[in-house]
């Protein structure tokens, strides 16, 4: 399957060096899904995540839930070799994965702004497909559609309302909880950013 451009741009050294930005906050990552998971009383074995990176959100889970399966789809093949080390997982693109086996849990953070909006249907279909209770999004908002510059790249951030178009996409689907995360909050990590969990 041909890569967009915005796949190689993490394939690329960009991605390898964004591995040293993300290494090292398992605590906070912990205290933030706290608030999202357990205030919300989910109950969950399993978790799959599209765009892991090296692990830090899967490593977070298991400190909350000890016995968790996890697996990571990542891209980035230097990411991908910290990954393994604790999760099961795939080195490639979200949109050829494929698996028959379906997880309590699908989570994105901080993936769907960084793909070509022309995929983010495929990537809903992702969530939604292999996912067997819920579904959580950890992702910058914007009512309306706006491309951001990217440290200096242009086409590699994109502002939505993810949300929104994934319950259009789903309607079945309903919505447990949303909320928002301050960057300022003692226990945050990285910039602002709006949650919402669902459930199928």
């Amino acid at each position: 399957m041909k890569k967009t451009n915005q796949e190689k741009f993490w394939m690329s050294k960009f991605g390898d060096d964004y591995i040293k930005r993300n290494l090292h906050h398992e605590e906070a990552v912990k205290r933030n899904f706290a608030k999202i998971l357990l205030k919300n009383n989910i109950e969950i074995n399993s978790c799959l995540e599209f765009g892991s990176n090296v692990g830090v959100n899967l490593d977070a889970l298991k400190l909350l839930y000890s016995n968790l399966d996890t697996f990571g789809v990542e891209i980035n093949a230097k990411a991908y070799e910290v990954l393994k080390k604790n999760h099961d997982g795939f080195n490639g693109s979200v949109y050829e994965y494929k698996n028959k086996k379906r997880y309590d849990l699908t989570l994105s953070s901080g993936v769907l702004i960084h793909q070509n909006p022309k995929k983010l249907k495929s990537f809903y279909d992702q969530l939604y497909v292999n996912s067997k209770k819920y579904i959580l999004i950890c992702e910058y908002f914007n009512p309306k559609p706006v491309k951001v510059t990217y440290r200096g790249n242009e086409n590699k951030l994109f502002k939505r309302d993810f949300a929104k178009e994934l319950l259009s996409n789903y309607p079945k689907l309903k919505v447990i909880d949303y909320g928002f995360v301050w960057s300022n909050d003692k226990y945050a990590w990285g910039d602002d950013y709006n949650w919402f969990l669902f459930s199928k």
